[in-house]
């Protein structure tokens, strides 16, 4: 007969979103009982892999052992989630442990499907191909820029959803940065080929980045989604809008389509459309089960999946979800805000902060930051206060500039 366990609060997930969601509640009520469910035995800081890409950050500066952040007061479950029971409040793990809950929070995180561009995952890391969406390949980045010395660059991006979509161009801006020091960026054809029709989803950004694409000289190639990769030959098939393209490369720093874990894809709990956790995109509880709340990239919210929009949402999934422990109404509301630090070159950022719909949401009055310039303020926030702040504040429960909004959820 299977393990059976109860928590009354069950978190599926020791990511970003899972931690800082699991800390708020605590910080508000300290003897909760709370599970977390995770076997990873390590915690990353991604939104560091491209400053690790364009070597301004070490690669070791952005991991932590798992039990270093894991809340005190939380039960951590070393184990992977397999399926989910919403009917019955109950989640079965991979080892077959049965996990009761009187509220649920699933917070696994994006899936990245290399297996959806051919021959992607096994060119990785060898033959100038390599991206910064992975821990150990970001090193690899900066060896190939620091190495090469002409020929194609190809820098590419998926459809949406993705992990940051500003993220697949700020290698390339770093990439160009450093190649300009070298004195080499003439010698280097550089392309962005990027699936969407925009440079940028948010028009207020797009001038300033326009600048730099000219600046630095950038092709760019909209309408333009990777389907497959051979290393040994380093080519590229591209499907563009007049059939597939190959175009042979010397340097590919290639973003995979990314989807909803297939566990939760398969479950009750699955947006039909999208496979993500099917919540309101304002309360962010579970639109069939008002037990169950989706935080993070997980979620089918529309918003930018960013490790800021996890910020400001843990503490909303927190107050709501605890007002669903005692059989109350949500209370706070999720405007969408999510940031993308963009990178254009080391020592300057375009901060675009946004939220649902592309309203501008800046943290920061236009004197002290305007978002829509490259500003070397922002880079100090992102090079030297957004590491501090994520570990020593967002994973404590410490919600500066994060304060829930009570809206008409109440």
């Amino acid at each position: 007969m299977a393990n059976r366990i109860h928590h009354k609060i069950v978190i599926i997930g020791g990511g970003s979103a899972g931690i800082a969601t699991a800390s708020s509640m605590l910080k508000r009520r300290p003897s909760l009982d709370i599970a977390i469910v995770e076997p990873a035995e390590d915690h990353y800081y991604q939104p560091g892999w491209t400053m690790v890409g364009g070597g301004i950050f070490e690669a070791p500066a952005t991991r932590r052992p798992m039990a270093s952040v894991m809340p005190k007061a939380a039960t951590w479950i070393r184990e992977a989630a397999a399926s989910f029971q919403p009917e019955d409040s109950q989640v079965t793990l991979s080892d077959g442990t049965v996990l009761g809950y009187d509220v649920l929070v699933v917070a696994p995180g994006i899936r990245l499907a290399w297996d959806r561009v051919d021959g992607l995952e096994q060119a990785l890391g060898t033959n100038g191909v390599t991206s910064n969406y992975r821990y150990d390949l970001a090193p690899y980045t900066w060896e190939l820029v620091r190495n090469l010395k002409s020929g194609r660059a190809i820098f590419s991006q998926p459809p949406m959803p993705i992990k940051c979509a500003g993220a697949p161009q700020k290698a390339m801006y770093l990439a160009c940065d450093a190649w300009i020091e070298r004195g080499i960026l003439a010698d280097i054809d550089v392309e962005f080929r990027n699936a969407s029709g925009v440079l940028f989803g948010v028009k207020e950004y797009v001038p300033a980045l326009r600048d730099y694409i000219e600046n630095y000289g950038i092709d760019l190639k909209l309408n333009q989604t990777l389907v497959a990769v051979d290393g040994p030959a380093r080519q590229a098939v591209f499907r563009t809008e007049a059939g597939e393209e190959t175009v042979e490369f010397d340097m590919l720093h290639a973003v995979p389509p990314q989807v909803a874990p297939q566990f939760v894809a398969d479950s009750p709990l699955a947006n039909t459309e999208s496979g993500f956790v099917d919540v309101d995109k304002f309360t962010l509880r579970h639109v069939r089960y008002p037990n169950v709340f989706g935080v993070g990239d997980a979620g089918s919210t529309p918003n930018a999946k960013t490790a800021a929009a996890a910020r400001k949402q843990a503490p909303i999934v927190a107050v709501n979800a605890l007002a669903a422990l005692d059989a109350k109404q949500p209370v706070a509301e999720y405007d969408g805000y999510g940031s993308c630090p963009l990178t254009v070159e080391r020592g300057k950022i375009v901060l675009a902060e946004f939220g649902y719909d592309g309203k501008l949401l800046p943290s920061f009055p236009k004197w002290v930051i305007d978002g829509t310039k490259p500003r070397k303020l922002s880079w100090l926030l992102k090079s030297e206060a957004l590491p501090w702040i994520y570990w020593n504040g967002m994973l404590k429960g410490h919600e500066w500039m994060v304060k829930p909004h009570m809206g008409k959820a109440a």
